[in-house]
């Protein structure tokens, strides 16, 4: 269970790159490019981004949180980007697409496995 929350956050911050950046596949490679999408920031709580950004479109039950090595990590998806949470405090924001955030492969690899 540790390991899947570590690799979902591992994966969460190699795809953001920067706050300022979207992540594109082009021909099976990462690349990345500017973006202008304003992203919560770290520290906030769930009360604050909810406050500023409204209501997501979809809030992901919390994995973990077994014990105080294994924090509750949450996942908020809003329409352009995506809102990792341990405990009630951000850790990551990623930005998509623009349609709900999903996980990256890896993530979706490693849960699946279990």
């Amino acid at each position: 269970m540790q390991t899947r929350i570590r690799a979902a956050v591992l994966c969460g911050c190699a795809v953001a790159g920067s706050g300022l950046a979207d992540t594109v596949v082009v021909n099976d490679q990462v690349q990345v490019r500017e973006s202008s999408v304003t992203l919560p920031r770290r520290g906030l709580t769930m009360d604050e981004v909810e406050k500023r950004f409204g209501a997501p479109v979809t809030r992901h039950p919390a994995v973990g949180g077994a014990s105080p090595q294994q924090p509750p990590i949450t996942r908020w998806d809003y329409n352009g980007f995506a809102v990792v949470f341990e405990h009630d405090r951000v850790v990551d924001s990623v930005a998509t697409s623009g349609a709900p955030a999903s996980p990256p492969a890896a993530v979706a690899a490693v849960a699946s496995s279990s």
